[in-house]
């Protein structure tokens, strides 16, 4: 058996499953979306988009899976500059997702994107996430072993919140509340697992807690805190005004709430017919009470409850609770430590954008552009999850890679021992 056949039979294919489950359901999802928008071609054929960039995103999994990680490391630090690079380069020459760019400032929106020649935009700063999850990895695994010095905790924790702060900083200057967001609990989660002493963490949390208020009245723009008091005032039956900042977390909730057990069906499939125009009555999203731009990324999941129902949420949120808890199992079988905290990296950072994307679609979380994984569109966020999944799976291909070189060498043929010299004649 050759190490490549063998590598392939050796893959995790419950992680495997599961995503190409979620990688089928996402074009589905998608199509259901956009299919109907006949004002926009471009957008009512995005799905074939997403299948393409599906299929290339597999390419990059299996590559991934089936070279070793402790290699991929090397090229974390050139990938972390690189992303890093991208996040300055938008600053300079990025172009909006989601609002007006105006005399070099962006209004009512983000400035997160980054065009290539081509016709084709990136997202640096989820490039930049991947990067980093491999560079903390490596900080926290095994910078200990390079110098004396890095075998202090406060000096690890220093070099890892380094690493972190300089990619979130870029990301809050862009105005991308979501995407800075997640580098915390992925910061967290590594350091915890990352032998860090609770004294260190405690105090980093009683910080943070003195720095979130400066950061919330200080730090943020009207409207990104707009974005957090709108669902806390629409929870407490304050006044908010439903066409401006409460529109779209009004109209998800309508879209959520209305859909029931069983759903309203794939294009209003199961809604009753008007006895006036004997035609079926349209869903929240057909009228177009979703924004229409975003439905098919941001509001992917509104979209799909409100066609499924809760048993279709239910079944999708457990997908997704399947693959962050196999993640965890993965790291539990890490042959070191530096694959372990990398697995962590990318089930938090999963987690992250689950939550998120899901949360703010029901008032728990603010809205922030965020992505739901593998349902929503987005070629550079996709390519970077299946990378990033790639990973988890050459950790745990690779589990036993020193025993079994440590069986290959025994297997090995042993040199014949040289006889003896013959005494000489004194």
């Amino acid at each position: 058996m050759t190490p490549l056949f063998k590598k392939l039979l050796g893959m995790n294919w419950i992680l495997l499953g599961v995503l190409a489950v979620l990688l089928a359901g996402g074009a589905m999802i998608i199509y259901q979306a956009t299919h109907f928008r006949v004002d926009d071609p471009a957008i009512a054929m995005i799905w074939r988009k997403h299948i393409q960039w599906g299929l290339l995103g597999l390419v990059v999994f299996f590559a991934a899976a089936l070279i070793d990680y402790q290699w991929i490391r090397w090229g974390a630090i050139p990938a972390y500059l690189a992303g890093v690079a991208g996040l300055l380069a938008v600053q300079v020459a990025g172009v909006t997702k989601g609002g007006v760019l105006v005399n070099g400032k962006v209004t009512g929106g983000n400035r997160s994107w980054l065009d290539l020649p081509g016709g084709f935009s990136v997202q640096p700063s989820q490039l930049a996430i991947a990067a980093g999850i491999v560079v903390l990895a490596f900080v926290l695994g095994e910078l200990h072993r390079l110098h004396k010095w890095f075998r202090y905790h406060f000096v690890r924790l220093a070099v890892a919140g380094v690493v972190t702060a300089v990619p979130l900083a870029f990301v809050l200057a862009e105005g991308d509340l979501g995407s800075a967001m997640v580098w915390l609990p992925v910061f967290g989660a590594m350091v915890l697992a990352g032998s860090i002493p609770f004294r260190y963490l405690i105090a980093m949390g009683l910080a943070a807690a003195v720095a979130l208020p400066w950061l919330f009245f200080f730090g943020l723009k009207d409207y990104q805190r707009d974005r957090i008091l709108v669902p806390l005032r629409m929870i407490q039956n304050k006044p908010v005004d439903y066409q401006k900042e409460g529109y779209a977390s009004i109209n998800n909730v309508r879209a959520i709430g209305s859909a029931g057990w069983e759903g309203k069906g794939v294009d209003g499939s199961r809604m009753p017919v008007d006895p006036t125009t004997g035609q079926r009555r349209k869903t929240i999203h057909q009228l177009g009470y979703i924004p229409k731009d975003t439905a098919h990324n941001d509001y992917i999941f509104t979209v799909f409850a409100e066609q499924q129902g809760f048993r279709g949420s239910l079944l999708l949120i457990g997908l997704y609770a399947l693959l962050v808890f196999q993640c965890l199992f993965i790291a539990f079988c890490a042959r070191d430590q530096t694959g372990r905290l990398l697995v962590v990296g990318v089930a938090a950072l999963l987690f992250a954008h689950i939550f998120e994307n899901i949360g703010m679609q029901i008032q728990l979380m603010p809205i922030t552009g965020i992505p739901l994984p593998f349902v929503s569109y987005g070629g550079t966020f996709l390519i970077t999850v299946m990378l990033l999944l790639g990973l988890v799976q050459s950790v745990w291909v690779h589990r036993h890679r020193a025993l079994d070189e440590e069986r290959e060498r025994s297997r090995r043929p042993r040199r014949p021992l040289a006889p003896p010299a013959a005494p000489q004649p004194i």
